[in-house]
């Protein structure tokens, strides 16, 4: 991330965000804003709420209450009161603003690679064919992926699937990318594969929030590591900070614990 982009408003922000699944509370009190060409990286054990947090600002799952923002597009809102989301063409801008890729891929099976990455941008962006197609080509280039243009998904390995979701977020030009756990169904060989595009795409500036147990790799990308457990942010901070010099006994202890 740049210095200038460091003063710049967030791409992206929730305030005093809670939800519960009947009566378990998943998310208390979550504040946590990413600016331009941020890379925040969120780590913590399962079931602390990292996975909930991605679902939420994707609108995948609705809040209980707080704010979630995209730029100057509100997108849920609440005074004290009942959660107010936003209706017709303000929640779909505000949709198109973020890109998500999921642990398990989520292609169409029955598409091939070039159709998944450009069904999106022509069907609900309204986009001319020839241009995403056009991005789509660049995108499977800058990805390695040349070659698997009219494959189908179970013709792919896991890292390619996983790179292929990839330029399908990164084809409908969003303000930021969401990924959630993008390596945990891969073996270690696949894993990096994928690590070296997310990498890449951190040293292009790409604004992103990743839930990831790769600490080495969160250590190298990541321009802030926040810590989760027990539905709330635990601590924040660069990964010289967090990684190498935890101030909260639950962070010391997660690490402690981890060997990877």
């Amino acid at each position: 991330m740049t210095d200038s982009n460091r003063c710049a408003a967030p791409v992206f922000s929730m305030e005093h965000v809670s939800k519960s699944f009947g009566k378990t509370c998943v998310l208390r009190d979550i504040s946590l804003s990413v600016r331009p060409g941020e890379a925040v990286a969120i780590i913590g054990p399962s079931g602390g709420g990292k996975s909930t947090l991605l679902r939420c600002a994707t609108t995948l799952e609705t809040i209980d209450a707080g704010s979630l923002r995209y730029g100057d597009l509100t997108v849920a809102s609440s005074d004290g009161g009942a959660v107010t989301y936003a209706k017709g063409a303000d929640l779909r801008a505000a949709k198109s603003r973020f890109g998500l890729v999921f642990q398990g891929y989520n292609l169409f099976p029955h598409m091939t690679v070039m159709r998944n990455i450009c069904d999106a941008p022509i069907a609900v962006q309204k986009r001319s064919r020839s241009e995403v197609e056009a991005q789509a080509r660049a995108l499977i280039a800058k990805m390695g992926l040349e070659g698997c243009e009219n494959k189908v998904p179970c013709q792919l390995s896991g890292g390619q699937q996983q790179r292929a979701s990839i330029a399908r977020a990164l084809c409908l030009n969003p303000d930021i990318l969401f990924f959630d756990e993008p390596t945990s169904a891969l073996d270690p060989e696949l894993t990096g594969e994928v690590l070296k595009v997310i990498r890449q795409l951190a040293d292009e500036d790409t604004t992103m929030i990743i839930v990831t147990h790769e600490m080495a790799f969160a250590r190298d990308v990541a321009d802030r590591v926040v810590f989760m457990d027990g539905g709330l942010i635990v601590e924040e901070g660069s990964p010289a900070q967090v990684l190498g010099s935890p101030q909260h006994e639950r962070t010391r202890a997660f690490l402690s614990r981890y060997s990877g």
